[in-house]
């Protein structure tokens, strides 16, 4: 008979904090499951797998690891924890071996070409529509005359 695993830690992806898993973490918790939210500080790939196998750690058996977006890729590698039974990616990065975040996104083409280098490497959005919000009508028409 399986093991029913009880134990879940959720990783954030970038740009963002543990808060944005509130809401499913208080379901987890009222469905009986033990949740921890990891917080990767962002300041290396190193640190973020600190603290992830951190909360991994601190769990009392085999974990459910689950990531978004960024976190995809730091569940990846934390997964080779010997606590972790499974991994969950929601609209994750899942990178094979070799691989990283910016290979995967250097590899398709770019989103818009409202999104503008500087000389820094730094990336802007070039023209914005009238409400400040980028529009798909309106892009195709800044790509096809850009």
């Amino acid at each position: 008979m399986k093991e029913h695993i009880k134990n879940v830690v959720l990783v954030h992806g970038a740009f963002a904090d543990g808060s944005g898993w509130e809401a499913v973490a208080s379901i987890l918790k009222n469905d009986g499951y033990k949740v921890s939210v990891a917080q990767p500080p962002e300041t290396s790939y190193a640190d973020d797998q600190k603290f992830t196998k951190a909360a991994i750690d601190a769990m009392g058996g085999p974990v459910v690891l689950v990531g978004h977006s960024y976190g995809g890729s730091i569940i990846t590698e934390a997964g080779n924890h010997p606590k972790v039974a499974a991994l969950v990616y929601i609209a994750a990065f899942a990178l094979d071996d070799g691989e990283s975040c910016a290979s995967i996104e250097q590899a398709v083409p770019q989103a818009s070409k409202a999104f503008k280098a500087d000389a820094n490497g730094n990336w802007w959005i070039d023209e914005l529509s009238p409400t400040g919000i980028l529009e798909p009508e309106r892009d195709r028409h800044i790509e096809a005359s850009g």
